[in-house]
């Protein structure tokens, strides 16, 4: 078999199948890629060697193929052309492709294995094709050669420009670096076949950013051209860098990238104040660690580089101020640390230095790395308030001082150089109950009532001191302290409870009683303990000094019994180690009780007898008080319950919003008294009362008076001014709803045959009957007897 194409491939071995003709230009005969054969083939054709060579196994093998890509042309490409030695060209065999794009992309002539192309390749897209070709005999259809596997390989052109694909970049390098400093690597890449010629082969250069920076040409390593490039001067560089394949020669093609370059900041410059002398002014009044002043040293670099330490070097004023720094801002904040006195120092002058924090070794020859500058600080004067020599002023004073006893002086000055002269008072709110005074002009304190060590014993009062000017006030204080005189008596310490069993034997301590004192002397409390001279010849107890500020009570007999008597008292005097000593009687009460056989009381006195047992009497008062206090607070429920707040009008509120009632009854007039209860109608001589408030007696003249009045109008007017009247009714009635409400009232005129029904308005009339005997009819007719009874006390007795 033979492959012709215009760029066969070398061909394997050295034994070959069919020979090519001089006019298949470019044929290149392919030999059997299985070794040697033992069976010798012959060779056929114009210039062939005579004899006889056999073959193995299959008589036709090739490799591969090469088509160019990008074919422009309007013709098929013609691959190459595949040919058997069964092949005796008599159309009996033909050929059959298959594979990667076989049908769609390669076609072949089934007679002559010519070997087209018929779409346009693209190495980028897909490098190689793999197909298989088989010789088959025509009529069976049938192999007459092994199906064999060959390639097409798509060879490159240079179709595909250089790439960044990381492209544009981002760098930055410090500043000051020295020359060639690395600063990044782009890397461009081409989609062409690197195997194949120099379509891949790509060299970089640098189209701007010159003569800052440069760029190596084969592995695209940018680097500073420049040593020393200042960042203060210029912070960003935009580069241009160009990447061309087929080596840079003319006709490769090129792309582009763009490289921003940052210098970073160094600790290259110096921190500098903009003027060598400042000067502030702060009023001597200033408050101790306030803001005197911030100054600010600039330096061009950023950041840490930029941070800086302020301390004072120098100055009179060392002691009395304090530089530090603010860390947002980077200013020197002088801040006051003692008090400011313009009578003793009017100017302070000041040296602050400024130094970087953070100082980069390398870069020590553009240093130093500091700067001074002066600072004069100028105090104004102001009016300051008085001043007292001691802020705090102890004093002390007996409880037994008489009034107007002076205790101290508190004094004070004006610290200005006008030497005001000063007024003292006490502040009240420190002295509210008005114990002392004060001399206005010499700042004596005295007493102004007598004192009490065991109400108060130390009084702090508030000094005033005052200049013409009220506004400067100065402050002082006045401890006083109340000694103390024994002038109280001691007493028990407690309230005692003595129980004394009836088993008591002579002899026993039934109680220990101590004793307390309000005063508190120097050396401590000592009482003194006896009996009263009334008790001391008593039969039934007597008393031991325990020299220990207690004293004991004993028995001196047995034999006690309740019955005889439940309750003793006994006198006790006790007498306290004052000068002069006071003493006090004070009595203690024992009361006999029935004791169990441990000495516990379970009774006392007689009417223990009559109490439940387990219960006190003072239990049993408490349950009492409870129950009444539930019983109370039971009445007071009903009584609320029951409590209903009676309306003032007798009539009740009605709310006639929106009930109209509609009643299509149509009567017969005035002569149908069935149709229409003629009772309901009201004659214009009773008219409807106004309504009576239970809280107010009605005014009875005024009322039969607007009766009246109806009577004597034209019948063509009265309705008129009976609705008027009932209007003003209604505007003034404080009992009325506050919206537009229908107001009904039963009225007829004089025409109308319905009568009242009203027995008041017989009151009116000229009846004769008489209605005195009701009073006969005993109290349950005593209204009425007084409303009809007597003709000239009716009208005000209604």
């Amino acid at each position: 078999m033979t492959l012709c194409g215009p760029k066969a491939s070398g061909v394997v071995g050295l034994l070959f199948l069919h020979l090519c003709y001089p006019w298949d230009t470019g044929c290149v005969a392919l030999s059997p890629s299985s070794g040697p054969l033992p069976r010798p083939l012959r060779l056929q054709g114009p210039g062939a060697a005579t004899g006889f060579l056999r073959r193995l196994k299959r008589s036709w093998v090739w490799n591969q193929f090469f088509v160019l890509e990008e074919y422009t042309g309007n013709d098929p490409l013609y691959v190459g052309k595949l040919h058997s030695d069964v092949d005796k060209g008599d159309g009996n065999v033909k050929y059959v492709l298959s594979g990667e794009g076989a049908t769609s992309i390669f076609i072949i002539d089934e007679s002559t294995g010519d070997i087209h192309a018929t779409k346009r390749l693209d190495r980028e897209e897909q490098a190689y094709y793999t197909l298989r070709a088989q010789a088959l005999d025509r009529e069976t259809n049938r192999p007459v050669e092994p199906e064999s596997e060959f390639i097409v390989k798509v060879q490159d052109i240079n179709d595909n420009e250089p790439k960044f694909l990381d492209g544009p970049y981002t760098a930055s390098v410090p500043e000051m670096s020295p020359l060639g400093t690395s600063v990044i690597q782009v890397v461009a890449t081409d989609a062409d076949d690197p195997t194949y010629g120099n379509s891949a082969r790509v060299v970089y250069s640098i189209l701007q950013g010159q003569p800052y920076f440069s760029v190596e040409p084969k592995t695209g390593v940018i680097r500073t051209a420049l040593p020393n490039m200042d960042r203060e001067t210029r912070d960003e560089y935009v580069l241009v860098i160009q990447a061309k394949d087929m080596v840079g020669q003319m006709g490769g093609l090129s792309g582009t990238t763009s490289v921003t370059i940052m210098l970073t900041d160094v600790n290259d410059n110096p921190p500098r104040f903009s003027h060598k002398f400042y000067q502030y002014t702060v009023p001597e009044s200033l408050h101790v660690e306030s803001v005197v002043a911030k100054i600010k040293a600039v330096d061009a670099d950023l950041g840490p580089n930029a941070e800086m330490d302020f301390r004072i070097v120098d100055g009179d004023g060392l002691g009395t101020f304090r530089i530090s720094t603010d860390q947002g801002t980077q200013e020197g904040v002088i801040t006051l640390q003692k008090p400011l006195n313009f009578e003793e120092r009017a100017i302070y002058s000041l040296r602050i230095e400024a130094t970087n924090r953070n100082i980069d070794p390398q870069f020590l020859t553009l240093g130093p790395f500091s700067d001074t500058t002066m600072v004069k600080v100028a105090v104004e004067d102001v009016d300051e308030p008085p001043v007292f020599a001691l802020h705090l002023s102890e004093m002390t004073v007996s409880e037994a001082a008489a009034v107007g006893t002076i205790i101290g002086t508190v004094t004070a000055h004006d610290p200005d150089s006008a030497n005001s002269a000063i007024r003292y008072s006490i502040d009240r709110n420190t002295d509210l109950e008005r114990y002392f005074n004060i001399d206005a002009t010499t700042g004596t304190i005295s007493t102004a009532k007598l004192l009490d060590r065991e109400v108060n014993a130390i009084h702090n009062i508030s000094i005033f001191a005052m200049e013409n000017d009220p506004s400067q006030i100065g402050k002082g204080i006045a401890l006083v302290t109340v000694t103390d005189v024994n002038d109280n008596a001691p007493v028990f310490a407690i309230e005692y409870e003595t129980f004394l069993c009836e088993s008591a034997r002579p002899g026993q301590v039934i109680q220990t009683v101590s004793a307390v004192d309000k005063d508190e002397p120097l050396h401590g409390h000592h009482f003194f303990f006896d009996l009263t001279a009334q008790a001391v010849d008593n039969h039934n107890f007597t008393l031991r000094d325990n020299k220990d500020n207690t004293a004991s009570i004993l028995t001196k007999r047995g034999g006690f019994r309740r019955q005889e008597q439940s309750l003793y008292r006994l006198p006790i005097l006790i007498v306290d180690s004052g000068s002069p000593s006071l003493s006090s009687t004070n009595t203690l009460s024992i009361r006999v009780c029935r004791c169990d056989p441990d000495g516990v009381a379970q009774s006392c006195s007689a009417e223990a007898y009559m109490l439940p047992a387990g219960l006190s009497t003072g239990a049993l008062l408490a349950i009492l008080a409870c129950i009444f206090t539930l019983l109370v607070l039971v009445l007071l429920i009903v009584t609320m319950q029951r409590r209903r707040k009676e309306p003032l009008i007798l009539e009740e509120e009605r709310d006639v919003r929106e009930n109209i009632v509609r009643y299509d009854d149509e009567g017969g007039g005035e002569e149908d008294t069935e149709a229409f209860d003629m009772v309901a109608l009201r004659n214009l001589n009773v008219v409807q009362d106004p309504m009576v408030r239970r809280d107010v007696t009605p005014d009875l003249p005024s009322l039969f008076v607007s009766r009246l009045a109806y009577k004597t109008l034209p019948d063509n007017i009265i309705f008129r001014e009976f609705i008027w009247d009932r209007l003003k009714e209604a505007d003034v009635d404080p009992s009325a709803p506050p919206y537009d409400s229908l107001q009904t009232y039963a009225f007829e005129g004089s025409g109308s045959l319905a009568e009242s029904l009203s027995s008041l308005d017989s009151l009116s009339t000229d009846s004769d009957q008489n209605f005195d005997y009701l009073s006969d009819w005993g109290p349950q007719f005593r209204k009425l007897a007084d409303l009809y009874g007597n003709r000239e006390r009716k009208l005000w007795m209604f």
